[in-house]
C-alpha cells in the first residue's frame, strides 16, 4: 500500500467536550525544547480507545471509577476527538491509529462499542480497529463480527475475567484459548494487558505468554504498557524467558519511567517496540505514572499533598512524561534516527499490513 501524502492531520474543532487539553507555557517549553526534534513527522499510535460514555451500561455509572475522568471530562472519544488530541499535543503529525473500544465494567455494551470504533477507524485507511471480547462470547460469534466490521484482531481485557479476579488472573480466564484460535486462523492481532501484582514478572505470566505465542504461531501478540512493566524490574525478570518468539511486540502507553522503556528496548530490541498513546483518557490528562519499591501508581495533580512550594507544582500531560521517558531511554542506548522511526511508526505500519494480508 503507498503510503497517503505526509502532511499532518487537521485539527477538527470539539463542542461536546466540557475539558479539552490546551498546553500551557510548561507544556509547550517542555513540547518545543524535549520533544518535537524526538518525535518523528509520521507516527502511528498502537494504542488508542474509541468510544462513548453511554456504552457504559452500569445503573451505577455516574458515581463509579470512570464518572468523573470520562462521563464529565472527556464524555466521547471519536476519531475527530482523537485528531483534535494529536493535533494539539502533536503540532504537524501524521497520525495513522490501532484503535479498540473502553472496557467499562462492571457492564458494557460490547456491540455499540464495536460497532462505533469500527466505524471511526475507517476514516483512514492506514489504521486499524480490534474488537473488544468478552471471554463468554463463543468463537462463531467472534468470528462473525470480525467478518461484519473488519477487525483486525482482538482486544481482551482483565477486568472481565471468569474467575471475577481481575488482579491475579491468568490469561487464559480472560482470553478463552477458543478466542485464540480464531485470530491464529486469521493471522490477527492481540493487544494484551497483562494481569498479576508482579505483571509480566509473575512467573505464570510468563508460562503463559510463552506458552500461547508457540502454540499459536500466526497469531501476532502484543504486550501493551511494555508488558505493564511501569518499572525496569518486571521485564528484566521476564526477558530472557521471552525472547527469540517471533510474534511477540510490545507497546509503551502510559509507561513514564525512562528505566522501563530502556530495560524494554534493551532486551525486546527497538524492533520490536512501538509507541502508544493510551489515549482517550490517559494521554491527555495531567499526570505521571510514577515506580516506587514493586509498585506504581498514577500520580495526578488532585490526589497527593505534596508540598511543591520549591519549584514550579504545575503537572504537564502524562503523554508528554511518556515520551519523555522515551527520548531519556532512546538516548542513553544511542538509537538510531530510523530506530526511533520504526518505533513511533515503522513496526507498527509493517505489523498491520502482515495482519492484513492474513486476514484476507
Amino acid at each position: 500500500m503507498n503510503p497517503p501524502p505526509l502532511s499532518p492531520n487537521p485539527i477538527p474543532s470539539l463542542t461536546s467536550w466540557p475539558q479539552k487539553p490546551e498546553p500551557n507555557d510548561l507544556d509547550r517549553r517542555i513540547w518545543e525544547d524535549e520533544l518535537d526534534a524526538f518525535v518523528p513527522p509520521r507516527v502511528f499510535d498502537a494504542h488508542s480507545h474509541i468510544y462513548r460514555w453511554q456504552f457504559d451500561t452500569s445503573p451505577n455509572k455516574d458515581t463509579g471509577p470512570f464518572a468523573e475522568l470520562i462521563g464529565r471530562a472527556y464524555p466521547e472519544a471519536s476519531w475527530a476527538a482523537l485528531d483534535h488530541c494529536d493535533g494539539v499535543l502533536m503540532p504537524g503529525r501524521r497520525m495513522h491509529r490501532l484503535v479498540f473500544p473502553f472496557p467499562f465494567t462492571p457492564e458494557c455494551d460490547f456491540e455499540a462499542s464495536n460497532r462505533f470504533a469500527a466505524e471511526e477507524v475507517r476514516q483512514d485507511a492506514v489504521s486499524a480497529a480490534l474488537m473488544l471480547v468478552h471471554p463468554a462470547m463463543t468463537e462463531e460469534y467472534v468470528e462473525a463480527e470480525i467478518d461484519r466490521h473488519g477487525f483486525l484482531g482482538l482486544k481482551p481485557y482483565r477486568f472481565y475475567s471468569a474467575t471475577a479476579d481481575m488482579n491475579e488472573c491468568r490469561v487464559t480466564d480472560f482470553l478463552p484459548e477458543h478466542q485464540i484460535a480464531v485470530a491464529d486462523r486469521r493471522g490477527l492481532l492481540i493487544m494484551l494487558h497483562l494481569s498479576k501484582r508482579a505483571a509480566i514478572a509473575d512467573p505464570e505470566n510468563i508460562e503463559d505468554v510463552r506458552r500461547l505465542c508457540e502454540k499459536y504461531p500466526a497469531a501476532r501478540w502484543i504486550l501493551a504498557h511494555c508488558a505493564r512493566s511501569y518499572s525496569s524490574w518486571a521485564i528484566e525478570t521476564a526477558a530472557p524467558r521471552l525472547a527469540g518468539l517471533p510474534n511477540l511486540w510490545y507497546e509503551t502507553s502510559s509507561v513514564c519511567e525512562s528505566d522501563a522503556i530502556e530495560a524494554l528496548l534493551a532486551a525486546a530490541g527497538a524492533d520490536r517496540v512501538m509507541y502508544g498513546s493510551d489515549d482517550i483518557p490517559v494521554g491527555v490528562s495531567r499526570g505521571k505514572y510514577i515506580a516506587f519499591g514493586r509498585a506504581w501508581a498514577y500520580l495526578s495533580e488532585t490526589n497527593h499533598s505534596l508540598d511543591l512550594s520549591h519549584c514550579d507544582p504545575r503537572m504537564t500531560f502524562t503523554r508528554y512524561e511518556q515520551l519523555r521517558a522515551m527520548r531519556r531511554a532512546a538516548v542513553r542506548l544511542g538509537l538510531t534516527g530510523g530506530e526511533i522511526e520504526n518505533i513511533f511508526c515503522g513496526t507498527a505500519l509493517k505489523l498491520i499490513e502482515s495482519a492484513r494480508r492474513s486476514a484476507k
